[in-house]
C-alpha cells in the first residue's frame, strides 16, 4: 500500500510540475508576442506621424510619395499589430496539454518565419519600383520604392528578431518534453519511462 500511495504521489507531482511548466511556456510566448507587437505598434505610429507630417509638408516629387508610402504601411503595419496584440491578450486560458502547447508554438514559428519571406519579397518589389521608376522617370514609383524597401527592412529585422526568439524558446520547450513526458488528457495520466 506504501509503495502504491508513494507511486501516485510522485505520477501526480510529475504532472502538476508539467503542467505548471506548460504554462510558463504558454506565458513566456505570449509575453514575446506581445512586446513584439507593441514594437511594431511603435513603428506603425512612428511611420504615420512622420509620414502624415511629410506628405502634409511636401511640395510634390519623389519625397511627397515616399511620404505617402510610408503613411499607408503605418496604417497596415498599425492593424497588424492591433490584431496580434489582442489576439495575443486573448490566449490567456490557453491549453497547457503538451500537444496543444507545442502546437501554439509551432504555429507562432511558422508565422514569422513566412513572413520574413514576405518581407524580403517587399524588398524586392521596392528595388523594382525605384529601377521602374528611374527607367521611366516616375517620381510616384520613384518615391514607392525607397519607402517598400525601409518598410521590408525593419520588417525582417522585426519578423527575424521575432522568429529567432520564438524558435530559441520553442526548442527550450522541446527539451522540456523530451526530459518530462508526462501527459494528461483530462481523464487518464500517462508517464513514458525510456529504458
Amino acid at each position: 500500500m506504501k509503495k502504491i500511495l508513494i507511486f501516485s504521489f510522485l505520477l501526480t507531482s510529475c504532472h502538476l510540475f508539467a503542467q505548471d511548466s506548460l504554462k510558463t511556456f504558454n506565458y513566456s510566448r505570449n509575453q514575446i508576442t506581445t512586446t513584439g507587437m507593441k514594437v511594431l505598434g511603435s513603428w506603425a505610429v512612428a511611420n504615420i506621424g512622420v509620414g502624415a507630417a511629410g506628405w502634409a509638408n511636401s511640395k510634390g516629387g519623389t519625397n511627397k510619395y515616399f511620404y505617402q508610402m510610408t503613411t499607408i504601411w503605418g496604417a497596415a503595419n498599425l492593424g497588424a499589430a492591433l490584431l496580434g496584440y489582442t489576439g495575443t491578450r486573448n490566449n490567456g486560458n490557453q491549453s497547457s496539454r503538451a500537444a496543444d502547447v507545442l502546437k501554439a508554438q509551432k504555429k507562432i514559428e511558422k508565422i514569422f518565419l513566412i513572413n520574413g519571406g514576405l518581407d524580403i519579397a517587399y524588398i524586392g518589389t521596392g528595388i523594382y519600383l525605384t529601377h521602374r521608376g528611374n527607367s521611366r522617370n516616375s517620381d510616384q514609383l520613384k518615391g514607392y520604392g525607397p519607402a517598400v524597401i525601409a518598410q521590408g527592412v525593419f520588417l525582417l529585422l522585426f519578423d527575424g528578431t521575432m522568429y529567432s526568439t520564438h524558435r530559441h524558446e520553442g526548442n527550450k520547450l522541446r527539451q522540456f518534453l523530451e526530459k518530462n513526458p508526462v501527459t494528461f488528457n483530462g481523464k487518464t495520466v500517462g508517464l513514458i519511462y525510456h529504458l
